[in-house]
């Protein structure tokens, strides 16, 4: 380490005794120092980071003031050292115009606390710096640094530890990256795969991007012999720390080699046995999606998905599961047009309903990919929190079940002024503008001059949320004791039966045996109905299960109502609204069905027409300034006349 690169401004002091006058160089012998013309004479001393002709040996107080006002102020920060400005010949003289090197004039310079390069720019050496951290680059990674552990962090979730490398948060393509604020796009995905792992066992599950490797070790930590996880990605340095957090949580790495492990781990092996086996291996994802069939696939690329989705319905198994995870918000929250109509193939605006309006994107784009292959999909859970989009589907393989998901892609008419939308309807092929702005069922294009409506999409006209898997994930959430996701998946049966909490709770059928697709599934308290037990988490065969998935059309009337309403959005002005649980209460009492949305915490889902949901918001609004106890009384006595 240089000696300008320092901790503490007493460290740059000690450099000089400016109570005596030897030099201590730490280590450190600049040809400077050799001289007897640098060492105290007559009490003056010399600048350990500048030569003599640039500062010239002075008293004690005038040398401190300046090591302070310059060497220290002038700095780059790193990991807690600071990289002071150093103007010693550590470089080669600066040439002059005609070529020859001015002999006596050296550039000022930093020095690297990572690889001890001289940089003359404070904003190179930042961006310097960048790179090493993004690298997972810091001093701890070289041999003349502290212990190589100390560089790592160690976390905790779900019961499986993960070492992270320093740049695990930095919101970059890197290869390290771990989003902590993801933790409930993790255990909503580790639930729908132990729903699966239910049905039939053992399953084959992919991670196709297992970064620091957490999924998929949650995966074999808590579902032990039910699941083979595989977890592969392209990066040699995300493998290599797939396979230390495997030996971390006492879990057997296979993959690659398949050899015995090397010398530096074979004294870290265990004493007891692993308690689970994964395959790691370094391949691109769109490759061992191609070679291998899955029956469970986790998709969480770094942006969207799309170039991932055919060959994961390739070799995707009957009846399995995929699940997509976006991150992609600016082109899914339309703030980036262009890029939306290149990814997704989707013409969309800004609108209030904006993440239901991503969700039901993302689907119609898996659609689309499962269509591609003679299968179709059954959605089971589509989720917008924070700043992803979780879209988890069923593949049922066929023809006949291909087209009837491609049936339910449809454009959406949406009024630019009210907001009001509606679904084209099958065959409604007419490009009339007077026909497509009669569809919406508002008199905003009668009453406004111009066009008013816009055509969206084409979009995912069908359901975002299958009942009874959501309750089957409801129970593995409070087995695996995940009270995070517990409310959340509450929020979304609720949404899914468009009903309030009150009737989830006081429900007969919360917990239940479901049939889907042909496979019968008995929940944790249902041990005491009635049916055979070696028929639970049995596939049955392929003829059965056509049969039953033709059975099993859903009601159109039973599925939730599309996209919601924002209360804020549409109050009124100089009327105070009501509470948003009474106003539930009050579209329940008018007869229409509704519930919240985890989509937005003001949002109402119901299906009632916006003329009709706004004529019940004024009718129990209230003038501002007005008691609002006496306003609520007075409208439940005109509600009585």
């Amino acid at each position: 380490r240089h000696i300008s690169i320092q901790t503490k401004l007493e460290g740059l002091e000690m450099l000089v005794d400016l109570n005596g006058g030897e030099f201590r160089s730490s280590g450190w012998k600049p040809e400077k120092m050799l001289n007897s013309s640098n060492l105290n004479i007559s009490g003056r001393k010399s600048c350990p980071l500048c030569p003599e002709e640039k500062f010239k040996a002075c008293y004690s107080h005038k040398l401190r003031r300046h090591l302070q006002n310059l060497h220290w102020k002038v700095y780059v920060e790193f990991k807690g050292s600071r990289m002071c400005i150093c103007h010693l010949a550590c470089r080669n003289p600066k040439p002059s115009l005609s070529g020859d090197q001015v002999s006596g004039r050296h550039m000022a310079h930093f020095h690297c606390v990572v690889c001890s390069v001289t940089i003359a720019r404070k904003t190179d050496m930042i961006s310097h710096l960048k790179r090493h951290f993004n690298k997972g680059e810091t001093e701890a990674s070289y041999p003349g640094g502290s212990d190589a552990q100390m560089a790592y962090e160690i976390l905790k979730e779900l019961g499986t530890n993960v070492q992270l490398l320093p740049n695990h948060s930095t919101p970059m393509k890197s290869d390290t990256y771990f989003n902590r604020k993801m933790k409930t796009n993790r255990q909503l995905v580790f639930c729908s795969l132990a729903v699966l792992a239910e049905e039939r066992n053992p399953l084959e599950c992919l991670d196709a991007f297992g970064a620091t490797g957490i999924m998929g070790l949650q995966w074999a930590k808590h579902l032990r012999s039910t699941v083979r996880v595989t977890i592969t990605d392209i990066s040699d340095t995300c493998v290599k720390m797939i396979r230390e957090n495997c030996q971390l949580n006492n879990i057997r790495a296979d993959g690659g080699s398949r050899g015995p492990r090397g010398p530096d781990r074979a004294g870290c092996e265990p004493e007891t046995a692993p308690v689970a086996t994964v395959e790691v291996a370094k391949m691109d994802a769109n490759v061992i999606m191609h070679l291998r069939p899955f029956d469970y696939i986790h998709l969480d690329p770094f942006g969207t998905a799309v170039n991932y989705l055919d060959a994961a319905f390739r070799n995707v198994r009957n009846l399995g599961i995929i699940s997509v995870t976006s991150t992609d918000t600016g082109s899914l929250y339309a703030k980036s047009p262009n890029v939306t109509l290149r990814h997704y193939g989707c013409h969309i605006v800004r609108t209030e309903y904006y993440k239901e309006l991503a969700a039901r994107m993302v689907v119609a784009t898996v659609a689309r990919a499962a269509a591609r292959c003679n299968k179709g999909i059954e959605v089971l859970l589509a989720v917008a929190v924070e700043h992803f989009v979780l879209v988890v589907v069923r593949v049922l393989r066929g023809p006949t079940q291909a087209d009837e998901s491609a049936k339910k892609l449809r454009k959406l008419v949406h009024c630019q002024w009210c907001e009001e939308r509606v679904f084209l309807k099958l065959g409604n092929m007419v490009d009339d503008n007077e026909h497509r702005l009669n569809t919406v069922p508002c008199n905003c294009h009668g009453s406004l001059p111009g066009k008013t409506a816009v055509q969206l999409g084409p979009l995912w006209a069908g359901p975002l949320f299958n009942t009874g898997f959501l309750r089957r994930m409801l129970s593995a959430a409070v087995q695996h004791s995940m009270d995070d996701i517990q409310p959340l998946v509450k929020t979304l049966i609720c949404e899914s039966e468009c009903t309030t909490l009150k009737s989830l709770v006081h429900g007969s059928s919360v917990l239940s045996n479901q049939v889907e697709c042909g496979v019968v599934i008995k929940t944790l308290q249902s041990g005491e109905d009635g049916g055979p037990a070696d028929q639970a988490g049995k596939r049955k065969s392929g003829e059965d299960c056509g049969n039953v998935v033709k059975k099993l059309k859903p009601d159109a009337s039973l599925d939730h109502p599309a996209f919601y309403y924002s209360i804020h959005r549409h109050s009124i002005r100089r009327m105070n609204m009501p509470k948003l649980n009474k106003f539930l209460q009050y579209l329940t009492e008018a007869g229409f069905r509704v519930s919240r949305t985890h989509f937005d915490p003001t949002g109402v889902r119901t299906d009632a027409t916006l003329q009709q949901f706004k004529s019940v918001l004024t009718k129990y609004s209230v003038p501002t300034g007005t008691n609002t106890g006496a306003g609520q009384s007075t409208a439940s006595s005109e509600k009585a006349v």
